[in-house]
């Protein structure tokens, strides 16, 4: 039952970040969130909120979606959700650069939801 709840959440979520949706990233990250990027950069929930803008009427959005999800749970309030994010970023000629990345993200249920506390991503080399 939980996985299944954490899995639709991840697909939500997913979905939400492919629209530039405030109120998903708003929901999906812990106020205490240590979020580890590709690059090195570690930053907090803030940080991504503050970084989410309207897009331009014109302006093509990222696609992102999951695949080899793993989802462990350690009792009732603690889970590990690895999997690999698959990212189709928008170019100027019309055409898509994919990108892919593992991401691992540790979830922990507060107030009956489940929210990212910690999270890593790593580019997959091509």
């Amino acid at each position: 039952m939980e996985k299944e709840v954490l899995q639709n959440l991840l697909t939500e979520f997913l979905v939400g970040v492919s629209v530039n949706d405030y109120d998903i990233h708003d929901r999906f990250w812990a106020e205490d969130l240590i979020y580890t990027g590709s690059g090195g950069d570690r930053i907090t929930k803030q940080d991504i909120l503050n970084g989410l803008g309207e897009p331009a009427d014109d302006e093509e959005l990222a696609e992102y979606y999951s695949e080899e999800v793993d989802i462990k749970l350690y009792g009732d309030d603690a889970a590990v959700v690895a999997f690999k994010l698959v990212a189709n970023i928008p170019l100027e000629n019309g055409r898509f650069e994919t990108l892919n990345f593992y991401n691992t993200g540790t979830f922990v249920k507060r107030n009956n939801e489940w929210r990212a506390v910690a999270w890593q991503a790593t580019q997959i080399p091509e």
